[in-house]
């Protein structure tokens, strides 16, 4: 059992079922703007650290300052089966659509400053290769560049797609094995699914290496807009242009 979830099954207690399902069982959550929001995502906060800032432990990801789509879409994944992580789930399985939402809103609203990156975690020639996958894909083996859906920056498109920077590298690791495998699904068509079957374990080596050792930039918040139209058509994100199959 992990340390978070050790902590997280020792806080239940104090957190008291209204914190988790009073929304479903009483009267509607608060407006996000209310500060009494932050005692009732204090169960969030015990595994993704303070405010969402993540913590030290390179599992759990920021959740701070993501676009607010993205996660409302993740929790309902989670919730729904299509993303496996038991605690997650036992945590939400009770809590409705608008209440997700609710705290997804209230995540995605924290304008969070991000630490710097820690020291590459891999020679250079990975990291060059991770880079090169990046920035320009593999067209012969029809991997688009991750900058082409998650913006130019690498810190996502409001309101539904994810920055990439800021996330320790063992999770981006396991979120790509994840999509291999089947273990995490998005909404169909699962375009991140389709995409993590073509690399290879050093593909995911070394995208996983670069992103997590670049700093983001700014304040890191997410685009309003895409460039250029998206390589592929992806479940959960509505309103963007896609370009045409060649």
């Amino acid at each position: 059992m992990s340390d978070c979830l050790r902590r997280l099954l020792r806080s239940l207690p104090a957190l008291g079922l209204a914190a988790l399902c009073g929304p479903v069982l009483a009267a509607p959550p608060p407006a996000v703007a209310d500060t009494g929001m932050a005692p009732r995502v204090r169960a969030c906060t015990l595994c993704h650290g303070k405010e969402g800032r993540a913590t030290p432990e390179g599992y759990f990801p920021r959740i701070a300052g993501k676009p607010a789509d993205y996660l409302a879409n993740q929790l309902l994944n989670f919730r729904d089966g299509r993303r496996s992580y038991p605690p997650m789930a036992t945590l939400i399985e009770h809590l409705t659509d608008d209440y997700l939402r609710e705290i997804a809103a209230h995540f995605a609203a924290l304008d969070l400053p991000y630490p710097q990156p820690p020291a590459p975690q891999a020679p250079p020639e990975v990291l060059e290769r991770g880079r090169a996958l990046v920035q320009h894909g593999d067209a012969a083996r029809k991997l688009p560049a991750c900058v082409r859906c998650h913006g130019p920056a690498l810190t996502g498109v409001a309101p539904a797609i994810p920055g990439l920077l800021g996330l320790p590298r063992d999770y981006l690791n396991s979120q790509l094995g994840a999509w291999a495998t089947g273990q995490r699904r998005a909404q169909a068509p699962d375009c991140m699914a389709a995409i993590a079957q073509r690399l290879t374990p050093a593909d995911v080596a070394a995208v996983s290496a670069w992103l997590a050792a670049q700093p983001v930039p700014g304040r890191g918040q997410p685009s309003a807009r895409l460039p250029e139209a998206m390589p592929a058509r992806c479940g959960g994100v509505e309103g963007l242009p896609v370009a045409e199959a060649p």
